[in-house]
């Protein structure tokens, strides 16, 4: 089957039927005559419209749904790339979903605690089918975030592959994939969470934390 076909659809978390998905990826790529331009704009809006936290519930299904993140207006890195390839779906762009385990070398103290490790498993980007050909896309860092930390924002023009900041803008490095999980027609929900349970169970049994990562960073 074509991505046309395939990756149209709206799934569970990717639920690109939502009313407020719907309504915020017409109003983004309102203007937008050509299917890279919409896909930059939503990049755009998801990057720097919902803010990264890794606080949020990671057992709770609504940390993962495109609409509820959007509502909330808060998530870590797989509800943001859900968020787009919803929101992509929404535009008429098929998109799915892809997986990295990275090390991210700039954290904050109090969230190393809690991984005990720089080692993030499940790391998630959005892949967008644009002008005939797949390319990756990762909203996850706000620019305010990373102007913050110091770290280049990363862009995506639409035409190739944008997962990560190698080195922040003294040139220490930054973040690195050390090992690819592939691609998803949905967040694969459970097998992500059954994954943190065993290499992050001092989060899940605070899931839900409060906090403000973006300070703690950039304290830090």
């Amino acid at each position: 089957m074509s991505p046309e076909t395939t990756f149209l659809e709206p799934t569970r978390f990717i639920n690109s039927d939502a009313p407020n998905v719907r309504e915020f990826a017409r109003d983004t790529v309102k203007g937008a005559q050509h299917g890279i331009e919409r896909a930059i704009a939503l990049y755009r809006a998801v990057r720097d419209g919902v803010l990264y936290d890794p606080y949020v519930d990671v057992t709770d299904p609504r940390s993962y749904r495109a609409s509820d993140v959007l509502a909330l207006g808060r998530a870590y890195c797989v509800g943001k790339a859900c968020l787009l390839a919803a929101a992509a779906r929404a535009a008429g762009i098929p998109a799915r979903v892809g997986y990295a385990d990275v090390r991210n070398h700039m954290t904050s103290p109090r969230l190393y605690a809690l991984l005990g490790t720089d080692v993030f498993v499940w790391h998630s980007y959005a892949d967008l089918y644009v002008d005939g050909r797949w390319v990756k896309a990762t909203p996850a860092f706000n620019a305010s975030l990373c102007d913050r930390l110091g770290v280049h924002v990363l862009e995506f023009d639409g035409s190739g592959d944008s997962l990560f900041q190698q080195f922040d803008r003294a040139g220490n490095r930054h973040m690195e994939y050390v090992h690819d999980r592939g691609t998803f027609g949905d967040v694969p929900f459970e097998e992500i969470v059954a994954a943190f349970r065993v290499h992050y169970p001092a989060l899940v049994a605070k899931a839900g934390l409060s906090g403000d990562f973006q300070e703690e960073a950039a304290e830090a």
